[in-house]
């Protein structure tokens, strides 16, 4: 058909289906079948309010599951085409990761908000503002942060070349920071920090501790699991499948970089300040943990 009106009841905004790094859905039960994507999702005043873009549904016709890009995100893009032929974004130059309520007790984030900074391009503009891993970024250009998700969004819709004030919590204080923000090219989309699992080895004679086997890194280690000369720290050989870290997707091959932002170098040191946490009557761990291939991300193991 040509086209088709239908009456829709809008259940959710903000909503991520998992589409892209920007995902900002306006949820909708009215009809999106095919050839409607790109047409106008209108309220009862006859405003466009969004564009309709997805559906979800096992048929591949409408069950009443449909997504519209806000038209406020479209103007945006529509403003930019006009001015300079193409989409610019902004760019931070982070590697983000959700704070979890036993990661936010760690880090001293109280209320629980934020994005975890789990790495730092060194080409980009954070590390010169003074961004570190293990920042929880929870404001960004006057805008709080509340979830992960909501980071990347803003900061591709904030011009670039704009020096951004950014608000973030070290160690339970709150710094300021301020960045000059730079171009989001292809080869550097937002990036959400990841652990790959990898197969498990045999088990050397190692030390254990948190449900995790460790051992010293070794040039053997580094050519078994292809860890990255670059990466230093305790390698993971092997984790407990009924402990928390297996809950954690830690994985044979990753090394454990910190805990508690102190960098360790063997076995001992892990014990030892995992010995320390617990004088001290902590109930959780904050690890930074490093793939093979070098991406890094936090995760908190309980120490009971």
């Amino acid at each position: 058909l040509g086209g088709s009106v239908t009456a829709g009841i809008v259940s959710a905004r903000n909503r991520d289906i998992n589409s892209g790094p920007y995902d900002n859905y306006i949820q909708t039960d009215a009809a999106i079948n095919r050839g409607n994507s790109g047409g106008p999702l209108f309220n009862l005043d006859g405003d466009v309010i969004g564009i309709n873009t997805a559906i979800i549904s096992p048929s591949g016709t409408s069950v009443g599951i449909g997504f519209a890009v806000p038209s406020k995100t479209a103007v945006a893009v529509v403003e930019q085409l006009r001015e300079f032929k193409e989409v610019r974004r902004g760019w931070l130059g982070v590697k983000i990761q959700q704070v979890t309520d036993d990661i936010g007790e760690s880090l001293g984030v109280k209320p629980v908000r934020g994005a975890l900074v789990a790495g730092i391009d060194e080409k980009g503009p954070a590390g010169p503002a003074g961004i570190q891993a293990g920042d929880v970024i929870v404001k960004f250009d006057g805008k709080d942060i509340k979830e992960m998700k909501e980071l990347p969004r803003i900061v591709a819709d904030t011009p670039v070349g704009k020096d951004v004030e950014v608000i973030i919590i070290r160690k339970g204080k709150e710094e300021k920071k301020i960045v000059r923000l730079a171009r989001l090219e292809d080869s550097e989309k937002p990036v959400q920090a990841n652990v790959k699992s990898t197969p498990a080895p045999e088990k050397p004679a190692v030390q254990k501790s948190l449900g995790l086997d460790l051992s010293g890194m070794t040039d053997e280690l580094r050519k078994r699991y292809k860890i990255k000369d670059s990466i230093k720290g305790v390698v993971i050989t092997g984790v407990d499948a009924a402990s928390v870290a297996a809950d954690k997707r830690l994985a044979a091959g990753s090394v454990l970089v910190q805990i508690e932002q102190e960098i360790v170098g063997s076995p001992a040191d892990v014990q030892n300040r995992v010995d320390a946490l617990k004088k001290a009557g902590k109930k959780t761990a904050l690890l930074l943990v490093a793939t093979a291939e070098g991406d890094m991300i936090f995760v908190a193991l309980p120490l009971q």
